[in-house]
């Protein structure tokens, strides 16, 4: 779920730092520019794991801050394809079931990725698994708040950095906003034995 990842980057100190110590003060900056933010194609970075080397700093003309090219390794949130984690039922849409693991929300399990037969009750905005029976089907609810194991089968980066309005962008109606996509999105499957939601499978 989680790895280490090698990085290299140029630090900026500004002067009134310079009275500390300089990793200190580098991991610091280093946490501010990327704990809890996206990096693509690489995860969700974390924290900060170690610095490894520190080449030299350097003073530029009109700027009082050093600058310091530095090597670290950083924990990033990025699970391999097939790993099983285990959430909590964030919501249920009619686009499927949305997961969160409390530090990361952006989780979809889509309905063709359910225990099947599944079905979406419009009424309580919630999808339920027609567990088939000798007796008869019964109706297992995906409530929210609820614990749930899932193994993860797609991920998705997309790219959000800024850029200029396009042409055809000009030209639409303001009031029009462009919907917000997430970074990094992970998509996830219960349709096999021992998925789902961890009271499904607890011997009674």
């Amino acid at each position: 779920m989680f790895v280490l990842v090698e990085m290299v980057d140029t630090v900026r100190i500004p002067p009134w730092q310079f009275e500390r110590k300089l990793n200190d003060s580098i991991a610091e900056e280093l946490n501010k520019k990327l704990a809890n933010k996206v990096v693509y194609n690489v995860g969700l970075c974390i924290c900060l794991f170690d610095i490894t080397k520190l080449e030299d700093a350097y003073v530029f003309p009109g700027d009082g801050a050093s600058h310091t090219k530095v090597h670290f390794r950083y924990v990033v949130f990025h699970p391999f394809l097939d790993e099983i984690l285990i959430g909590k039922i964030k919501g249920c849409s009619p686009e499927g079931v949305h997961v969160s693991l409390g530090f990361f929300d952006d989780i979809l399990i889509p309905p063709e990725s359910l225990q099947q037969p599944a079905k979406f009750d419009e009424a309580e905005q919630v999808w339920v698994w027609e567990y088939e029976t000798e007796e008869g089907a019964h109706d297992l609810y995906m409530d929210t708040g609820e614990e749930i194991r899932f193994r993860v089968v797609d991920e998705s980066f997309v790219d959000t950095s800024p850029t200029g309005p396009s042409s055809a962008e000009a030209t639409s109606s303001s009031e029009e906003l462009p919907r917000k996509e997430a970074p990094y999105t992970l998509m996830g499957s219960i349709s096999e034995p021992g998925l789902g939601l961890l009271s499904w499978w607890t011997s009674s």
